[in-house]
């Protein structure tokens, strides 16, 4: 791996549209938290923080997605979010869009490339 590239999780912890594993981001402004989830069998990860009031999405540890498995959902005020690109298609955001990380998949790993942008 490259040197800007950090491993996530195994490939293994991560089911489509299922439970999300949560980690940190570094930042020039210190650390942020963040997630990565599996949708349409890619990793998706974004930072952990609604695009509408700056709360932390999951109601339970990793619970990210909505009942269907077909939206990322802020438990706070139900935001809800496209797992592709993070935009908001319904809710108070609407609009607006959740910061989207980049990561790979390689290695039986997902890794986290370009922290520090």
């Amino acid at each position: 791996m490259a040197a800007t590239e950090r491993l996530i999780c195994a490939s293994g912890d991560l089911v489509d549209s299922g439970d999300g594993v949560r980690f940190e981001v570094k930042t020039k402004s210190g650390t942020q938290p963040a997630f990565v989830v599996r949708f349409e069998g890619q990793p998706r990860a974004f930072v952990n923080q609604c695009a509408h009031v700056p709360v932390e999405l999951d109601w339970q540890e990793g619970a990210f997605f909505d009942a269907d498995g077909r939206y990322l959902i802020c438990a706070t005020h139900g935001a809800t979010y496209d797992p592709v690109s993070g935009a908001c298609v319904f809710g108070p955001c609407r609009g607006a869009a959740l910061k989207k990380l980049a990561v790979v998949e390689t290695d039986g790993g997902v890794w986290l490339v370009g922290e520090n942008d």
